[in-house]
This record gives structure tokens, C-alpha cells and sequence, in this order.
């Protein structure tokens, strides 16, 4: 998946490409793990589940051209996501 030191948000996979990408902590750090959308003050911007997180996505990687259908999208996240910190199980 690329050269190795890209980084993708941990809850949504979004690439983390420049600073503004990253979410915040709660003293407005960036944080190195989530997205800005994903998590910002500290905190989760919402109690979705791992489902819920790959529905909302789908519309952002098909209009990025990520992925050809709703299908192919929804089921390489649903195989991609179990890995992400924020949904692997312990």
C-alpha cells in the first residue's frame, strides 16, 4: 500500500496528507492516529460503529474514483477496517 510511511486515519482510512488532515487533541495538538473529521478536541466526533463509519464513507470514495460501485467499496472496507486502531478488536 504505498511507500510505507503514508498514513491513513485510523477510524475512517482517510489518507493523512498534510497537516490540516490530522484531527486535534484536546490541548489542539494534531493528532497522528484520526482525521479531522473523525475526531477533533480529543474526542470521537461520533459514536458510529464500524458499519455505520463504512456506510457514511461510501459517497466519499466513489466520488473519488476509489472504487468502481457502492459494492466493491463497502466490501473492501469491510475487510480493510477490522485493521484500523480504532475497530480492531483486542
Amino acid at each position: 500500500m504505498g511507500s510505507g510511511n503514508q498514513k491513513f486515519c485510523q477510524s475512517c482510512a482517510m489518507p493523512l496528507e498534510k497537516p490540516e488532515d490530522f484531527g486535534t487533541n484536546a490541548d489542539g495538538s494534531a493528532n497522528g492516529d484520526y482525521c479531522r473529521y473523525c475526531y477533533a478536541g480529543g474526542a470521537f466526533t461520533s459514536d458510529e460503529t464500524m458499519e455505520g463509519m463504512i456506510e457514511a464513507c461510501i459517497p466519499f470514495t466513489l466520488e473519488a474514483g476509489a472504487f468502481g460501485s457502492a459494492d466493491e467499496a463497502r466490501a473492501a472496507m469491510a475487510a480493510e477496517f477490522p485493521k484500523l486502531k480504532r475497530w480492531a478488536t483486542a
